[in-house]
């Protein structure tokens, strides 16, 4: 999976926001305010990459309950699949 052609992004100080230009192919026309988490995601989503891929870096950057991020993980991609963000 990957983050789509289109959608653009910026870090700002508590994360990131995510909007979508022309090229992108969705209807949706609005601004994602990111946390540092789903940017860290969003940012691995730039190049192609897995579920478990990007599983294992979140456990690799961060230290938590695992299962804790997985669900974190399934909530960024379920918003991101929502707003036409993804190629998978």
């Amino acid at each position: 999976m990957k983050l789509k052609k289109g959608f653009c992004t910026q870090r700002i100080s508590d994360g990131q926001v995510m909007v979508p230009t022309s090229e992108a192919d969705t209807d949706f026309r609005g601004i994602v305010r990111n946390n540092e988490t789903a940017a860290f995601v969003v940012d691995l989503l730039k190049n192609e990459t897995s579920e478990d891929q990007i599983m294992q870096a979140l456990c690799d950057e961060y230290d938590g309950n695992p299962d804790k991020m997985r669900k974190d993980l399934y909530d960024v991609l379920d918003k991101l699949r929502e707003i036409g963000a993804l190629e998978e």
